[in-house]
């Protein structure tokens, strides 16, 4: 007796015309915190730094476009060192211009890649007059146009200049996202989305500031210091320094 034929799947997925289920696409990390949890979380940071502001030094949006474009893979201290005596001079993108980006790069020889940072600085100051006016516009599409503009420094902007509620994730933001599981992403466009979808409204303004400043000074990169954090209960990252609940911080007139 002949063995039947095995039954193969014809071209396109099906086999004997049936079509075959596509696989489920694997679903978005989510949150391990409840929005009661996320509410709370950003109502203490909005209490212990009710105006944070940004550490990079500026003096207009121009100037602040400039020293987040000069600040990639640099610590904002070196940057502020190199722009202070800068930015006394140079403020506008005319004024870098004249400047020339010779002259640009005895000013900012000591922060990294400056070579390749002072070609985009007059790159971006051309175009800010070829196409702006000479002014920064307060739109991302038209920011990340713009030589050595990428997405993060957009929202930057955006948010320190323009007042909008934009998400810059930096390597701080992309690790507090992960190592607390509040917004997990394996790129910082995910833990953009993932915390823009989670943090309510009113608190959008200044949360990236928040995040930031808790991954720099407290929740640091090597060891965090559980000890003096101020969401140390509410907490659910997987490995912690210890277990003492939030101590209660009295912030003004409130306790946190």
């Amino acid at each position: 007796m002949k063995k039947p034929k095995e039954k193969v799947a014809a071209p396109g997925g099906h086999r004997d015309g049936a079509k075959l289920k596509p696989r489920p696409r694997p679903a978005r990390p989510a949150s391990l915190y409840s929005p009661e949890e996320v509410e709370e979380i950003f109502r203490r940071f909005s209490v212990q730094r009710p105006e944070p502001k940004g550490e990079l030094e500026h003096v207009n949006a121009y100037t602040l476009l400039v020293a987040v474009v000069l600040s990639a893979q640099a610590t904002d201290a070196g940057v502020n060192k190199a722009t202070r005596p800068l930015f006394k001079i140079v403020d506008t993108p005319e004024k870098m211009l004249a400047l020339g980006e010779e002259k640009l790069g005895n000013y900012i020889r000591t922060i990294g890649l400056w070579r390749g940072k002072a070609k985009n600085v007059i790159a971006l100051s051309e175009a800010l007059i070829r196409d702006h006016g000479g002014q920064v516009p307060g739109d991302r599409e038209a920011l990340v146009k713009l030589p050595g503009v990428g997405r993060k420094t957009a929202n930057v902007v955006l948010n320190m200049a323009f007042g909008q509620p934009t998400m810059a994730v930096d390597t701080h933001i992309l690790r507090l996202g992960n190592r607390l599981g509040l917004a997990p992403g394996k790129t910082p466009e995910e833990v953009e989305r993932g915390l823009l979808r989670i943090i309510p409204e009113k608190y959008m303004r200044h949360a990236h500031h928040w995040l930031i400043l808790h991954g720099r000074y407290v929740c640091k990169a090597r060891t965090p210091e559980c000890w003096r954090c101020i969401i140390a209960d509410l907490c659910k990252a997987a490995v912690k320094t210890n277990s003492i609940p939030a101590p209660l911080v009295e912030i003004g007139s409130e306790t946190v």
